[in-house]
Order: C-alpha cells, then structure tokens, then sequence
C-alpha cells in the first residue's frame, strides 16, 4: 500500500473527506462530461476526481479509487463543517511568520494538531466551531489563512510542487482542539460600524424611564454574550436578546443592527447558526417585537 494511500485511508477513519490534488495543487480538471453538462450539481456529481472538494469521500473503497485516478498527485482534506476542522495556514511565500507561534500569540493559536507544510509554513488544525466560517485571509494578519468551509488543505506525505519537499505531521499533540473564543474573532470579518453603532439621541424616552447612553447599554449586553462560560453561552445571549430589544422597541437602536450585533457577538462565543437565531428569535419575541 503507497504512503498516501495509508494516510489517505487515516485521514477518512477519522471522518476527513479526502481527495486528490494535481502534482501543481491544483484540482483535477473536470471530465468533458461535466465541462459540458448544463445545471450540473457538483455536489452530486459522483465523479472520483471533478470538481475539487466536493468528490472528497471517507468511504474507504472510493479514497482509494480517487487515489489510484491522480497518481503523483497531491493528497488533500475538505475543511469545513462538513469535516469538523478549521486550519490556520501560515504560508512564508505570502509573508506568513512563524513567530505567529510565539507565547505572545499563544492565546490565539493554542497547540494542537499541525503539519509542517512544504515551502516551510504550517497548517494549524482546530475542530471547527460550529458555525459559517468561510476560508478568507486572517484580518490583520499577512500570510496567514483560514482554511473552513469552501476550503481545502494539502495533507502528507504529499510533495510540495515547487520546493520538492514533503509534508510531514508535527510532533507533538496529535489531537485536534477546539478554538479558542479568541481565534473564532480573529477568523471572523469586521462587523460593518454602522450596522451596530446605535442612534446617538442621548436620552430617548419611553414608558417608564429612558435609555441615557444606548451605545454603553448595547456594549454591555454584547460583551455578557461574549463573556459568558460554556454551557451558559445561549442562555446568556437570550438574555442580550431580550434587553436589546427592549432598545429597539425604544426606539434606540434600528432593529436590523440589533439582530446584526448580536448575531456578530453569538458568533463570538462560538455558537451555531441555530442557537443564535434560537436565542434572538426567541428574546425578540418574549418582548412583543419579531427578529
């Protein structure tokens, strides 16, 4: 059996939908079938070896189909939801450090799972959080990458097309960990300012008292959703939910941002799409107002 048979077959005993590369990285072109179907669904394809990600399987029989269709090529896993892991990918060429690994970062980037990659960067592994987290440049960080849902990594033994060297598991840990609330912030796109910043009237009236600074009153409710332990995260954000659409029947917030900022602070705190709308839907709807 070839090396990257065996790991191939590894990497889909553990649940990682695997698939072939071409020797350049790139995926293998589509059949002349595909190229020419029209309202063709990758998805549901069934090819071993067109479009990219989406033949990955962790059926064993067909990995080592798609295997055995690329010899030469590169060995690849789907990252994202659908395989349960996050990659942090610092690539030097694109100006990637790797004193990104320092203890100053090392609340960001805890130890776990790593490969050493083959142009001497590495792919950090972390069991995805749960919620959309498309592949994209990390904000304020040159060179290093998240690869999520969309993407895809390189896995060993493959060769690297331009250096010739393989890629090769780290030592250390061979478990995949869970993000840490600060690098689910780190991988998410900056909420836009104007969608959470609240109207600036600095009382606004209402039955029974006013709002004097809507502003401090909306940061605290979102730092509590970001703040709060595990296991209380949804109820935390149920409450958020609630207080803040006290502000929108107040008239000191637009409802939009309000769904907006605390949808933004949900996915702060490592929450899934269905317990963040859960909680807004359900906090907006216990005080009279629909999300």
């Amino acid at each position: 059996m070839s090396e990257i048979l065996t790991e191939a077959l590894a990497a889909a005993e553990r649940g990682w939908p695997v698939f072939m590369l071409g020797r350049s990285k790139r995926p293998v072109a589509n059949c002349s079938d595909c190229r020419e179907a029209a309202d063709h669904n990758p998805a549901i394809c069934g090819h071993l070896t067109c479009h990219g990600f989406y033949a990955a399987s962790t059926d064993p029989a067909r990995v080592a189909a798609i295997v055995a269709a690329v010899p030469g090529g590169q060995l690849a896993v789907r990252t994202g939801a659908v395989s349960g892991l996050l990659v942090v990918d610092i690539d030097p060429a694109h100006g990637g450090r790797t004193s990104f690994l320092s203890l100053q970062f090392r609340h960001l980037v805890p130890r776990t799972l790593h490969v050493r990659t083959g142009n001497w960067g590495q792919h950090l592994y972390y069991r995805h959080p749960g919620h959309n987290m498309p592949s994209r440049p990390m904000p304020g960080h040159k060179g290093i990458d998240i690869k999520a849902d969309g993407g895809y990594v390189v896995l060993p033994p493959s060769i690297h097309h331009r250096t010739g060297r393989a890629y090769a598991w780290g030592d250390g840990t061979t478990a995949v960990n869970e993000m840490p609330r600060a690098l689910v912030t780190a991988c998410l796109p900056p909420m836009p300012a104007e969608l959470a910043t609240p109207k600036t009237s600095p009382t606004i009236a209402r039955p029974g008292g006013g709002i004097s600074h809507p502003d401090k009153l909306l940061d605290a409710h979102l730092d509590a959703v970001r703040r709060a332990p595990k296991g209380r995260r949804r109820t935390t954000l149920y409450g958020a939910a609630r207080g803040v659409a006290r502000m929108v029947a107040a008239g000191a917030i637009d409802q939009a941002a309000a769904v907006t900022a605390l949808t933004y602070a949900g996915h702060q705190a490592a929450q899934t799409e269905r317990d963040i709308r859960a909680a807004i839907t359900g906090g907006f709807r216990d005080e009279g107002i629909a999300a």
